[in-house]
């Protein structure tokens, strides 16, 4: 049976002792101050290595979100949610009216988020180059862009 990695972001640090208890039902990794921790879980898939992760865990650990560590072949990330249960109910009546089921709701509303996002940082950096454009030429500031990204310790990610 396959393995999954995993990825638990937690609502609250944990205090060690919390951490030990959990880490007896299922091997678990930290980050630096225990708001998210790497499981590895096997099931057939990575939904039920999810479910198998949240059932084990969720009265032990505040957890907020568990997605998968690496993105599957269409690039895509599992992300599991536990919405209570009038989140729930109004998903439901939602998907019920576009014609889709929750999940593709969920999906399509995080995609538009995702987007809108990617559209307001490109507007943001836009004027913000504009800005130094009006007192350099553009040789300077590719110049200086350069310097600053070989400078820098670690890039952000997209």
């Amino acid at each position: 049976m396959p393995h999954h990695a995993l990825e638990i972001t937690l609502t609250r640090p944990l205090s060690p002792a919390a951490l030990h208890q959990a880490a007896r039902k299922l091997p678990l990794a930290a980050n630096h101050d225990a708001t998210r921790l790497m499981a590895l879980v096997p099931a057939k898939t990575p939904h039920r290595a999810a479910r198998r992760l949240r059932h084990q865990l969720e009265t032990q650990l505040p957890i907020d979100v568990i997605t998968t560590h690496y993105p599957d072949a269409d690039h895509k990330v599992l992300l599991n949610v536990a919405f209570p249960p009038a989140v729930r109910g109004a998903l439901a009546a939602g998907a019920r009216r576009e014609g889709l089921s929750p999940e593709r709701l969920v999906e399509l509303a995080v995609h538009r988020a995702l987007a809108e996002h990617a559209d307001q940082e490109i507007d943001r950096l836009d004027h913000a180059v504009r800005q130094l454009l009006a007192h350099t030429t553009p040789a300077f500031l590719l110049s200086a862009v350069g310097h600053a990204l070989i400078r820098l310790p670690e890039s952000p990610t997209p």
